[in-house]
Parts: structure tokens; sequence; C-alpha cells
């Protein structure tokens, strides 16, 4: 599988399965972090995943000030390295400054770059002469076509490991949509496409100031991903979304994730 096989830890790359990106949003508490990566290394390896462990190190782009940013940087990428020895799997995380790019690098396997800031290119030229593999999530409000250029800066600095990530696009104020169209159009640059199934039911710009979300529509998005071929399915889960720290509104809780799985497992064969 391009661009996959050379990660650190990474298993079942011959499975013909889609790879998984998975874990809670913030790296909020040691505890947490290692009991849903426990959680979801054993379902990935009954049903033959790759899989890759999630959770950004510092939240950034908050809607207010007082939200939880994070537990504090060094303490947050010391988690990070301690679920990828412990259950030996490669993580990434996400990246908002240039100086993050090479910070973060000495932890994770995966830099990913928000949403907000695909078209940064200080930020993308960083993180692609740190050498780790760069996971560029498709801006809300850009076209698929223009992803091509957002990678050619990682390529052009020495870089060819990259990713996309489709997280649906703003429809109106408050809500996204997936354009499905999205995941063919960037395979055809030649690089992996993964469907952030979690993000694109974000309600954003709430009037609360805290970001809403459908979660009940998580399978049938992914559902959907799958058949349309996508390349790995990203996902945030947590034990009890509700008191999650970050984006509680739009993860999957942690215990229905197997049977998630098991059925886009088995539509991927049908397939």
């Amino acid at each position: 599988m391009t661009n996959i096989n050379h990660l650190p830890h990474i298993k079942f790359t011959d499975s013909g399965n889609f790879f998984l990106i998975a874990g809670p949003c913030a790296i909020e508490s040691e505890d947490i972090a290692m009991s849903v990566a426990e959680r979801v290394v054993e379902i990935t390896n009954k049903l033959q995943i790759p899989y890759i462990f999630k959770g950004s190190f510092k939240k950034a782009n908050r809607s207010r000030v007082d939200s939880f940013t994070g537990m504090g940087d060094l303490d947050a990428l010391k988690i990070l390295r301690k679920v990828s020895e412990t259950f030996k799997v490669p993580t990434i995380t996400d990246i908002h400054e240039t100086t993050d790019a090479a910070f973060a690098a000495e932890y994770v396997d995966v830099l990913q770059i928000p949403a907000f800031l695909c078209r940064q290119t200080d930020l993308l030229v960083a993180a692609a002469q740190t050498g780790k593999v760069v996971n560029i999530k498709k801006g809300q409000f850009v076209n698929s076509g223009a992803m091509k250029f957002a990678a050619q800066k990682v390529v052009d600095s020495g870089n060819d490991k990259v990713w996309f990530t489709e997280r649906g696009n703003s429809f109106g104020y408050q809500d996204l949509i997936v354009d499905y169209r999205n995941i063919p159009e960037m395979q055809s640059f030649g690089y992996p496409v993964v469907l952030d199934v979690t993000h694109s039911l974000q309600q954003p710009n709430q009037n609360s100031g805290v970001t809403g979300g459908k979660p009940q529509l998580i399978e049938t998005i992914a559902k959907a991903g799958i058949a349309v071929g996508v390349d790995g399915i990203f996902i945030e889960t947590h034990p009890k979304p509700s008191e999650a720290k970050s984006d509680g509104a739009n993860m999957l809780q942690l215990d229905l994730l197997e049977d998630l799985l098991t059925k886009l497992v088995r539509l991927r064969r049908a397939l």
C-alpha cells in the first residue's frame, strides 16, 4: 500500500483493507490515550486493519479562549511516544506552526496539516523537511483539484510522502457536506486519500462557541467512503464523548467502534 508500508510498526498492509487513523481528538490524559489505543489495537488486530494512533498534542484552532488547548506540549508528545512504544503502532499528530514540525517529528511518525492551514507554504515546507509523512487535510474552502499544489510544495521540498484527507466542504455557515467526487480526484494525483468521517459531521460556528456535530451519521459517511474506494478512514473516538475536552459532539463512542469497522471490512471485501 503506497506510502504506509514504510511506517514503523505498521501491520496488515497486505490484508487488502483500508488503513485506519483513530484516537481521541486531543491528548487530554495518559489514561485515556492508553486505554483508547489498547482497545483499537485489539480491534484492528482482529480485523487485520493497518492502524495509526491519532492524538493532537495541542489544539491551536479553538472557538473560545477558554477552550481546552492541551495538557502541555511536551507531556502530550511523550504520551504519543509511549503509545507507539507500548502498542507497537505508528502515531500521527497535528502541527500548527513551523516550529512545531521538527519538535513533533521527534515523537511521532506522521505530521498532520490542519484543514485551515493547508495552503500555508512555510508550514508545509517545514513538515516536509522533517522527512516524515505529511498528511494534508483538505480545507473546507478548497477545491480538491487545488490540493495538488499543496502536495507539490511538500514534494518540491524533497519529500514525496504525502497523504490527503477529505473532511467535508463548508455548506452555509454552520454545516459541512462531503463531496465524494473529491476522493477519486485527489487519488488521481498519486497519493493515498483518507476520509475524515467524524470531522465531516461537525457543525461549526455555533452561537455557544462550542462546535456541534451529527455522530449518528458516522456509519453512513464511512460506508459511502469505503464504497467510493478511499484508502484510509479517520475516526476520532473516546470512551465518553460527552466528557471529551475537544470535539466531543462529533466523536464516536469507543464501544461502537468494533461493530462499525466490522461492517466496513465486509463492505470493502464485497467490493
